[in-house]
């Protein structure tokens, strides 16, 4: 997939190449105290507090004849501001600014690249003289870091998140308008007999799967393709899922473990209860299994057009799945029969819905607006006498939706604290019966991510 590009720019020796080694997380570029070490545009996929994006590593900009080395390093230079989405321009905050920078200034003005102004080697009382300097650039406060230690991560991350995800809504909507609309990956899941293969068939209009009234007909995952309203499904059926301690034989072994594949593959899945069985136990096991997947659930309560009263079985149902489902509030349940056809169109126009949920990004700035409040509505606690201080939320993937909380001595959260979050964002953003991920990371050395 593609992503975003920065570009590292400034005077030689200002610590590009340590900064790019630092957002890598590799020591893919050389560094030395020599001025002039880098020659050639180096790249590599860079991770910045969930932020994905690719870096590149320049020569160190220097004025001179275009015919001479260093003059042709700098044309490699200003090959990658073009190619960049946004450059980050670095001086030396200890060196305080030279007349190199204040020319590199006045050429990257010119450009049609948004800039951002870094001040390296900002840490302690040495640079202060050089941030104040950099102000006269006219490219407003520098973001302050120290690249060899791993400071400013917060600032730095706060000045590109607006670009990045400017940029990366750009080139998603580029793709999916390449793409077209990709085929939904929609299994069906459930105990043996709850009619999984049945509703197939009546999605298709025709006897395409085996089915009866033996228990365990269907051993395969099979898939088929199918058009929904001209949209394309690719439909899965499974086998079906009995308790563990029931499970002797060693096909049937094996035909569970074709179906919990079949779950990975998809992108929604329906979890198909009996209305004349109820809710039970291993429903919820199954369901469970496919939230630990990661995947986008639906629950449909089948054989509704011979239900016992009907109201009392939804309502137990709904309840049931409330209290179980913990990490999947407000899952969907609808009522279906694979007999007569009834509720499968609803069926299937929630789960594009689900899918679109499931693949949804929240901006950043929505999800802070939202944070605060729930910060004031319940504060965190304060253990030992403590504060605990969490400074922002940013969501690092979709698919299923993935969020980072970032702050001092957040990893003292409590799990209830965790589990209020998460609800929040599920009740805030719309994402019923989608499993939430939310990550927590301390910002005392954000750069070292072996200690995430």
């Amino acid at each position: 997939m593609p992503l975003p590009v920065v570009a590292i720019i400034g005077r030689p020796n200002v610590g590009k190449s340590t900064l790019f080694n630092r957002l890598v997380g590799k020591r893919l570029a050389l560094v030395d105290d020599q001025p002039g070490v880098t020659r050639d545009r180096r790249e590599g996929e860079a991770h910045l507090l969930g932020l994905d994006f690719r870096v590149i590593d320049t020569a160190g900009y220097e004025d001179e004849d275009a015919q001479s080395l260093p003059g042709r390093m700098r044309q490699q230079t200003e090959a990658a501001v073009a190619e960049a989405d946004v450059a980050l321009f670095l001086i030396d905050a200890r060196a305080g600014l030279t007349p190199l920078d204040e020319e590199i200034a006045r050429w990257l003005r010119a450009s049609d690249t948004p800039i951002i102004l870094g001040a390296n080697k900002a840490e302690g009382r040495a640079g202060e003289s050089g941030i104040l300097e950099s102000l006269s650039l006219g490219m407003g406060d520098p973001v302050q870091l120290s690249a060899e230690h791993g400071d400013g991560v917060a600032d730095l991350f706060e000045a590109l998140l607006p670009h990045i995800e400017r940029v990366q809504a750009e080139l998603d909507a580029a793709e999916e308008a390449e793409a077209g609309d990709p085929p939904l990956k929609l299994a069906i899941v459930g105990r043996p007999n709850a009619g999984k293969s049945t509703l197939i068939n009546r999605m298709l209009g025709q006897n395409r799967l085996l089915t009866g009234p033996e228990a365990g007909i269907t051993r395969d995952s099979i898939a088929i393709d199918w058009e929904w309203e001209g949209r394309p499904v690719r439909l899965i059926d499974t086998a079906g899922m009995r308790k563990r301690a029931r499970v002797q034989e060693k096909l049937e072994k094996l035909s569970v473990a074709d179906a919990l594949r079949a779950v990975n593959f998809a992108e929604v899945v329906v979890l198909l209860l009996d209305a004349t069985k109820g809710l039970e136990l291993q429903d919820l096991k199954i369901a469970d299994s496919v939230l630990q997947e990661g995947r986008a659930l639906i629950i449909a309560i089948n054989k509704w057009d011979v239900a016992q009263d009907a109201s009392s079985l939804f309502n137990g149902v709904k309840a049931a799945l409330e209290e179980g489902l913990a990490q999947a509030k407000g899952v969907t349940v609808l009522t279906v029969s694979a007999a007569t056809g009834k509720g499968i169109d609803t069926l299937v126009k929630v789960a594009f819905e689900t899918r679109d949920a499931w693949s949804r990004r929240v901006s950043t700035g929505a999800l802070n607006r939202w944070f605060e409040r729930a910060m004031e509505e319940n504060p965190p606690p304060a253990p030992g006498g403590r504060r605990i201080k969490p400074r922002y939320v940013t969501q690092a993937k979709t698919r299923p939706p993935s969020f980072v909380l970032f702050g001092t001595r957040v990893d003292q959260l409590p799990e209830s604290y965790k589990r209020y979050l998460v609800n929040g964002i599920r009740r805030e953003f719309n994402f019923p019966g989608i499993p939430v991920r939310l990550t927590i990371r301390n910002s005392r050395n954000p750069f070292d991510r072996d200690r995430d």
